[in-house]
């Protein structure tokens, strides 16, 4: 079973969603696609025809969607299978979230790694 597939986005925290915006978007040019974020999109190597995203996204400073206050970015990876790779990392020990999210843009799970990192997965939605 393969684990993770690649990178499906990037979140971190900002003391001031707008005003991180605009500087990502002045001096680095990631252009918002909606307030406080923006998708990177590209095509599989082994199926250019498959479209793929990577997310690039701020959160408030308060956000309680990382876990832990402390914790300034959190990482999302795709999965193709998050029922099974969940079940193994519950046999290996993993902490794993109990909360699980299905919506058009996919099934989500959250873990921790061995520093107490919250991670997201994601299994994209089929034919994505």
């Amino acid at each position: 079973m393969k684990r993770v597939t690649g990178l499906g986005g990037v979140f971190f925290r900002a003391t001031n969603t707008d005003a991180s915006m605009s500087w990502y978007e002045r001096h680095l040019g990631i252009t918002p696609e909606w307030p406080g974020g923006h998708a990177f999109k590209w095509r599989h190597d082994e199926a250019p025809d498959k479209p793929g995203v990577t997310v690039w996204s701020l959160f408030p400073g308060d956000t309680g969607y990382f876990g832990n206050p402390d914790q300034q970015y959190m990482v999302n990876y795709r999965v193709d299978n998050l029922d099974a790779l969940l079940e193994a990392l519950q046999a290996e020990g993993v902490w794993i979230d109990p909360k699980r999210e299905d919506s058009e843009y996919g099934r989500f799970a959250w873990i921790k790694d061995c520093d107490g990192n919250r991670i997201e997965l994601w299994q994209p939605p089929e034919g994505s």
